[in-house]
């Protein structure tokens, strides 16, 4: 009989840096960032950052965290005086 092998789901965040190249981050995953040259290579990055983690986690005895139940939405939040300092 096979085994299935367990799946983890993340969400990932590029942020295109003004040298060029993108930095990732795994907001389930604190301190778990990388960067590539080009979107590829970034994805590739986080996803051998993800995975170091995730052996860090186990060897510890640490819980996985999952992104399997959370989604992320954008907010706008418009600029009030009030809130500007001089």
């Amino acid at each position: 009989m096979k085994q299935t092998q367990k799946r983890f789901q993340f969400h990932i965040v590029f942020r295109a840096e003004p040298e060029g190249g993108f930095t990732v981050i795994v907001p389930a995953l604190p301190g778990c960032i990388s960067y590539g040259r080009n979107l590829r290579e970034a994805k590739q990055m986080i996803l051998d950052a993800i995975t170091g983690y995730i052996v860090s986690l186990k060897r510890h005895g640490e819980p996985i965290p999952s992104d399997e139940e959370s989604f992320i939405s954008l907010i706008q939040v418009p600029e009030k005086k009030s809130l500007v300092h001089a």
